[in-house]
């Protein structure tokens, strides 16, 4: 994987994906996006796979996105906004939607064990799993209008299916962090647990047990009669890519990293 951002260990038919920058609370970097990305690729084909299990090495599942990509954006806003809405070789997903939409794509369930901190592209890529499993204490949010942007990495597609309109545009404007408890309530956290990663592990192991045909059959009926799919996220493309960049964005930026209140135009 792109400089160890991620590791996968495979046994029985169960793959264990783990972020692996601990130091950075598993936070996106450009290596993150391509490491994860290339991670669900590479088990779209990975024979005798039976469930997945996504989880985050250290403190936390993933802190968001590293704040140093949003300054390497300005860079070339141009070049950003083209690559945002024109997705690479015919696929649905951008560059930036695809590591968590992946994950529903897969064809074998998807586990997501979650502690700690959940934010931002994080909360999207656990909204990836087909079964999340939390701690307690761990905490969510879907941060991006912090950064005055929209949540732009496969929400559209993810969250639809889980939760009522209003609960979710409610956490997209607040960009509040929720508990464990009150994120299951709302539907965004399957079940808790003490040890998360020990549940989702017996859930893959339950999952494995089961007939492939019937696994893989059970996570297509329910991915195709469910709410969301890949028709929204050419509309969350175009609606990000009008405004990363802009000033109040930018504004957005400069006022979170300097702890101020913004002054928006």
């Amino acid at each position: 994987m792109s400089e160890d951002r991620v590791t996968i260990a495979i046994e029985d038919g169960i793959a264990e994906v783990t972020l692996n920058r601990p130091d950075k609370l598993n936070a996106f970097d450009a290596a993150m996006f391509a490491a994860v990305s290339a991670a669900g690729d590479r088990l779209m084909t990975e024979p005798g796979l039976r469930a997945v299990i996504l989880t985050g090495a250290g403190r936390g599942f993933c802190a968001g996105i590293d704040t140093s990509m949003l300054m390497e954006f300005a860079q070339d806003l141009d070049a950003l906004r083209a690559e945002i809405v024109s997705p690479p070789g015919g696929r649905a997903a951008n560059r930036f939607q695809h590591p968590c939409t992946v994950w529903a794509d897969l064809p074998v369930p998807v586990i997501a064990a979650l502690h700690g901190v959940t934010y931002g592209a994080g909360m999207q890529l656990a909204l990836g799993a087909d079964i999340r499993i939390a701690a307690p204490d761990t905490q969510l949010s879907i941060m991006e209008t912090r950064w005055g942007l929209i949540p732009d990495m496969g929400l559209t597609k993810l969250l639809p299916g889980l939760m009522r309109a209003d609960q979710a545009l409610e956490l997209i404007l607040s960009a509040r962090v929720v508990v464990a408890s009150e994120a299951q309530a709302l539907g965004l956290i399957t079940r808790l647990a003490d040890d998360p990663l020990a549940a989702a592990r017996d859930a893959a192991r339950a999952i494995a047990a089961r007939s492939p045909e019937a696994t893989r059959g059970a996570k297509a009926l329910v991915r195709a009669s469910w709410p969301g799919s890949d028709e929204q996220l050419a509309l969350e493309a175009r609606l990000q890519a009008a405004i990363i960049g802009s000033p109040n964005q930018m504004e957005a930026v400069m006022a979170g990293m300097q702890k101020r209140a913004a002054k928006f135009t």
